[in-house]
């Protein structure tokens, strides 16, 4: 239970204050203990359950103004169900346990200006009908609600998941640790990607200057003092990105020294541009027995424009030998497609997100059929192509 955000919400507080059983889980305000009028004119109770708006650590004007309930279909004194609010039914799991059967609708004009108002809202209407038959029965139990420490590794709450209903979906990504290895373009824009995923810890490796050319092909913006500053590119990005969520931890370069630091990785993203080191790290992931994958881009110069492709390769136990002959393992004097750094953030952003959206694959967050271990985009045509399909 998020108990700071209850407390610093006067919304919130003044539910706890009403002694209204007030709780924050998988992202969502719950509403417990309400009384309810089942068919047959039983009294039960069941849960309320709202999306959460926030403008930062505090509540602010509800978007939506549907609620959810755990329970049976409320009715009114007769057995009757209350139609006249019903939206849908149908079971739904919403993460961390959090299941709900139905969900009501009752707008009011100008909506609901907070979720004191619209959370009592709702339970007048499916208590009322309740308490006028045992008018002992009441949500204002004044229960002793115990405040747990928080488990989530994000210093404010993840609303884009909640408000679209697919947090049961987002657990899936709650794997131990990730490590990205090279924070150059493409391996920066991995880390922003990953880093609103709920991995319980990121360790990034680089050793080189954040310097002013990074700042044209990385996320975000930074100033003029930082690059001055000439910070490591891992203690930046860590730093970064530490104002958002817990546990990124900075390392420097991938060398036979720290290269077995790699083994308690549950999933490696590899992000160099150069053959030597990507082979240094591959060979010791074939041998961790840790999947990994490899990204790849290929830009050259073709008259007055630009021509290439990019390339994300998944390696896993089950395709090892199948991709390997598609990795870049050397630093040969042959100029192909993978030998050369021009680099474009957009480019570097698109490899980035065809990265993770393969590495979610894995995990189940999306739907996978072809099972593809190899993606190749080509710019010219804007082609897509599977390859080497498990």
């Amino acid at each position: 239970m998020s108990h700071s955000l209850i407390s610093r919400s006067a919304d919130l507080k003044e539910l706890e204050d009403d002694g209204y059983e007030v709780e924050v889980r998988s992202d969502y305000l719950l509403l417990k203990h309400i009384p309810y009028v089942r068919q047959g004119r039983a009294i039960e109770y069941g849960t309320l359950v709202s999306e959460l708006t926030l403008a930062g650590d505090v509540t602010a004007k509800p978007d939506k103004h549907q609620v959810m309930f755990a329970g049976d279909m409320p009715c009114d004194r007769e057995g009757e169900p209350l139609t006249q609010i019903l939206n849908f039914s149908g079971r739904q799991e919403l993460g961390n346990g959090l299941v709900v059967d139905h969900v009501f609708s009752s707008k009011p004009p100008e909506g609901y200006p907070d979720y004191y108002q619209k959370m009592t809202t709702y339970e007048a209407i499916i208590s009322g009908p309740a308490r006028s038959i045992d008018p002992s029965v009441t949500a204002q139990t004044f229960a002793v609600l115990e405040a747990q420490d928080e488990d989530s590794v994000f210093k404010y709450i993840d609303t884009a998941s909640s408000r679209v209903g697919i947090g049961a979906i987002t657990e899936k990504l709650k794997v131990g640790s990730v490590a990205i290895v090279g924070l150059g373009g493409t391996g920066s824009y991995i880390l922003d990607l990953v880093a609103k995923t709920p991995v319980r810890e990121i360790h990034l490796f680089d050793g080189d200057k954040f310097g002013q050319h990074n700042a044209f092909r990385s996320p975000g913006a930074p100033s003029v003092e930082t690059l001055k500053a000439a910070p490591e590119k891992a203690a930046y990005y860590r730093d970064t990105y530490s104002e958002m969520r817990r546990n990124i931890f900075a390392h420097g370069y991938v060398d036979e020294s720290v290269v077995d630091s790699l083994r308690g990785m549950d999933f490696v993203f590899i992000a160099v541009d150069k053959g030597r080191p990507r082979r240094l790290v591959v060979e010791k992931l074939e041998e961790f027995g840790i999947p990994f994958i490899d990204v790849g881009m290929g830009v050259l110069k073709d008259g007055r424009s630009l021509i290439g492709q990019l390339r994300v390769t998944l390696s896993t136990d089950r395709s090892r030998d199948q991709v390997r002959p598609t990795l870049q393992l050397s630093d040969g004097d042959i100029e192909d497609d993978y030998s050369r750094n021009i680099q474009i953030a957009d480019l570097n952003a698109l490899n980035a997100a065809l990265a993770v959206i393969k590495w979610k694959k894995t995990l189940g967050f999306y739907v996978d059929l072809e099972k593809e271990h190899s993606n190749l985009y080509q710019i010219d045509g804007n082609k897509l192509i599977n390859e080497d399909k498990g």
